[in-house]
């Protein structure tokens, strides 16, 4: 999968939740190339989700919601997840 579907794919499920409004979706592999542990085909990825209900969530909590909704995307596709409220 490349970055374009996965992002998509990413937003599509991000947005059907009825709590999140926008997710802006950032890839930051560029940064990560050289790392020992990086993952051909894996992305490190940064979301930016506006969410009323989320950013009034701890940050254990928003961010458990996150994973759930991504948990087949952590598990083939995202090497690392940044998760910001807006």
């Amino acid at each position: 999968m490349d970055i374009n579907q996965l992002s998509k794919k990413i937003e599509n499920k991000l947005l059907k939740d009825a709590s999140i409004k926008d997710a802006k979706i950032i890839d930051n592999t560029y940064k990560h190339l050289k790392h020992n542990s990086h993952q051909k085909g894996k992305f490190h990825i940064k979301l930016e989700i506006n969410s009323d209900i989320l950013k009034k969530m701890n940050r254990i909590q928003s961010n458990k919601v996150i994973y759930k909704i991504l948990s087949e995307e952590l598990k083939t596709d995202i090497h690392s997840l940044q998760i910001s409220f807006i």
